[in-house]
């Protein structure tokens, strides 16, 4: 594998993930996922980032996992393939949830099986008006891998998501939007600094309320009404006096007051 397979960057806060294979639509490898586990890790844990973008390099987002890169001699067996995915491609669901800072994909071209499961894996989807995807896993005799039968459903519903796992159709980017699987469509020349646009926004907000209401939608996703709300007010309790909610409070209040003056 080629170390620049797949890109790290810092910049302000914002932190970027490229997957640069755009010979292979930015097919992922074993060895990728190893290093994009272990950047998140690292990042999940660095106070000066504050939002993470993935993307693709070229013309696509990502086209999956790339069996072509494996020999037929390397192919595993039952227990290997599972241990594969649970040790290895699932690390990045599992890590993601930890994550409480803002992720969000940045999608262009094709995205297909695994490769939009990792899409479908970060809390907002920004795609190009030229973007296509599809759930293609039975076209190819394999069920979905890499989340798409848990995320899928939470986004666009039980009904949609059979319909797109079944057929393995392709949809378009104002589809995806209609159907909620993504947030926002832009033209392709476009979707890279509207994404950045946006994620230095939420990087200028107050991170223990970005990071604290990122965790408690999650929550509040799993749990019944009562316990939600009685998380909540213990998140408000503690959220209210740290110093960048008070910071803001105050700014609030005084454009405000500037507001109301006669």
């Amino acid at each position: 594998m080629v170390e620049q397979d797949i890109i790290f960057s810092k910049v302000e806060g914002i932190s970027t993930i490229i997957l640069n294979r755009p010979v292979r639509k930015n097919a992922f490898t074993y060895q990728m996922i190893d290093q994009w586990v272990a950047k998140l890790e690292k990042w999940r844990k660095d106070s000066e980032v504050r939002v993470i973008v993935l993307t693709g390099a070229g013309d696509d987002f990502c086209s999956g996992i790339d069996f072509a890169s494996r020999s037929k001699e390397q192919r595993p067996g039952p227990y290997e393939m599972k241990n594969a995915l649970w040790e290895r491609i699932h690390r990045i669901a599992f890590v993601l949830e930890d994550i409480d800072k803002p992720v969000i994909a940045a999608m262009k071209g094709i995205a297909v099986g695994a490769g939009l499961d990792m899409a479908l894996m970060c809390d907002m989807r920004f795609a190009a008006d030229t973007a296509q995807f599809s759930e293609g896993y039975v076209k190819v005799g394999l069920v979905p891998g890499d989340g798409g039968a848990y995320y899928l459903p939470r986004l666009v519903g039980i009904g949609k998501a059979l319909e797109l796992l079944l057929s393995g159709d392709f949809i378009d980017a104002h589809e995806a939007l209609r159907i909620g699987m993504i947030n926002r469509v832009y033209p392709q020349a476009q979707l890279m600094e509207k994404t950045y646009q946006f994620a230095r926004r939420l990087a200028e907000l107050p991170q223990p309320v970005v990071r604290t209401i990122k965790r408690a939608t999650y929550q509040s996703s799993r749990i019944d009404l009562r316990t939600a709300l009685d998380m909540i007010s213990s998140h408000m309790g503690v959220v209210r006096e740290t110093e960048e909610s008070k910071k803001a409070m105050m700014a609030a209040m005084q454009k405000h007051s500037k507001k109301m003056m006669p």
